[in-house]
């Protein structure tokens, strides 16, 4: 049975468009398309209107219009997540209500570690500003110049620094959420213990907006980091990264910050298309880590413990050659080798993408297995699989054959689909890992995950959202 969508009344438009006034109303087709489109160009809805409310209170008041109507609504950040999650689908029946105006840091306690932010504060500036109280706020990754922090929270980000400081999830304590009937729950609590029932605000991070819209955050901050030291070194293969991750963690007293699996292909990628990068080796090997340890003491002794470190790790014959930074412009160069991989491969043709996650002691077998199934599938096509080993996420991408049709290779994303993710389904793990599951894996998500499992999530949205109106079709 097809569903027509449902149009949206204009007077409930002309409502909304009070409420945000004319900074906050977009129509024109043509100004709207950004928010329409996903990161990726998979996919490209409609809708009747782009809403950006400017606080908490407009945001409230919008949501009440569009559950006194059933309108829904699609929350978005900074557009930038990889899954679809954050556009409207093609039939037009949806709001797309954008956070960007809501950027303001609200406050920030040095002594509690912690700063409190709306929903459409960019991460980079989220950092920048816990910097200028010589404070840390560690989520990184590729679109932070650009990704909103709310969105980071709503998808349980991940990034470069999970392996010290946790996704999102682990650095939020505290949400401001409107809900789907436009109450307002405040939770800005900038606790680390509170033992008084169910820790709600976990409900929303992860949830990708469709259990209610997080409209500030208080997150933690750390000690800023005094001393780092960052190196590429070369390994026989990739199976010898678990060991010397395992000897890395021992040897630095769990200061290892980052700890990241590059192939010989994704250097090559990198310093074929990106600007600047070269390798810094003199010679090639299959396989590398970039990794980096620090801390918050100033000229302590974490040069010495990387040095002692590199050392045993070459006397077992875990590392065959490397470099160690010796700046931090240094130490950007080297990082510009892992974050060229993700641009470069737009360069080599079309690449079917998967962002998983096994338990860090079956990374060595998940990339062999998975590897030989889609070699044997299609003669020729490149494995690109780098990332967060340290973690146990692996981005194993898959470019085209060299010279193949772009068209009909993508055309096949399924099917190698089925084949890397009945590998991760054998070993326990999840199909996202960092992602999430948006439009992108929603029909593949009953494969994963138990009836149960399934049954308590709609239960919960029901709870939450029994009109359906928050980015429906998304997730579930």
């Amino acid at each position: 049975m097809t569903v027509m969508p449902k149009p949206v009344p204009p007077d409930a438009l002309d409502a909304i468009r009070a409420i945000v006034g004319p900074k906050g109303w977009i129509d024109d087709p043509s100004d709207m398309l950004p928010f329409l489109k996903d990161e990726r160009g998979l996919f490209v809805g409609k809708a009747p209107a782009v809403v950006r409310p400017a606080s908490t209170e407009e945001v409230a008041a919008v949501m009440r219009i569009c559950a006194a109507n059933q309108i829904a609504i699609v929350p978005q950040g900074g557009n930038t997540g990889l899954c679809g999650g954050s556009v409207p689908f093609e039939a037009g029946d949806a709001i797309v209500l954008s956070l960007g105006r809501m950027n303001r840091v609200r406050a920030v306690d040095a002594i509690n570690y912690t700063i409190t932010v709306e929903a459409g504060v960019i991460l980079a500036e989220v950092q920048a500003e816990a910097d200028r109280n010589d404070r840390l706020f560690p989520l990184s990754l590729g679109a932070e110049g650009s990704c909103q922090i709310g969105g980071n929270l709503s998808t349980n980000a991940g990034g470069i620094q999970v392996l010290r400081y946790g996704n999102a999830r682990d650095l939020v304590l505290g949400l401001e959420v409107v809900l789907p009937d436009g109450q307002v729950w405040n939770g800005l609590r900038g606790l680390r213990k509170d033992n008084t029932g169910y820790d709600l605000k976990h409900l929303f991070v992860g949830s990708e907006g469709t259990l209610g819209i997080i409209t500030a955050a208080v997150l933690k901050l750390f000690p800023k980091p005094r001393d780092i030291k960052t190196a590429f070194v070369a390994l026989p293969g990739h199976r010898e990264a678990l060991e010397l991750f395992a000897l890395a963690r021992g040897a630095s007293g769990d200061q290892l910050t980052a700890f990241e699996l590059i192939p010989r292909i994704g250097l090559e990628f990198s310093a074929r298309h990106v600007p600047g990068v070269v390798d810094p080796l003199e010679r090639p090997y299959s396989h590398y880590v970039l990794m980096e340890m620090s801390s918050s003491v100033p000229d302590g002794d974490i040069g010495q413990t990387m040095d002692r470190f590199l050392e045993t790790a070459m006397e077992r014959g875990l590392v065959l050659d490397g470099t160690v930074a010796a700046s931090a412009q240094q130490a950007t160069q080297l990082w510009r080798i892992r974050e060229g991989i993700v641009e470069s491969q737009k360069h080599e043709g079309g690449s079917i993408k998967h962002d998983i996650a096994v338990p860090v002691s079956l990374v060595g077998d998940f990339l062999d297995e998975a590897s030989r199934q889609v070699e044997e599938r299609l003669p020729g096509i490149r494995v690109v699989a780098f990332g967060h080993i340290g973690d146990g996420n692996i981005h194993f991408n898959l470019s085209q054959p060299v010279g193949a049709d772009t068209k009909a290779y993508l055309a096949r994303w399924a099917e190698f689909n089925e084949i890397v993710h009945r590998v991760v389904a054998g070993m326990n793990g999840s199909i996202s890992a960092e992602h999430g599951i948006g439009r992108l894996k929603r029909d593949v998500l009953p494969d994963f995950k138990s009836g149960l499992e399934l049954d308590l999530m709609r239960k919960v949205k029901r709870a939450l959202d029994p009109a359906g109106i928050m980015n429906p079709g998304k997730v579930l």
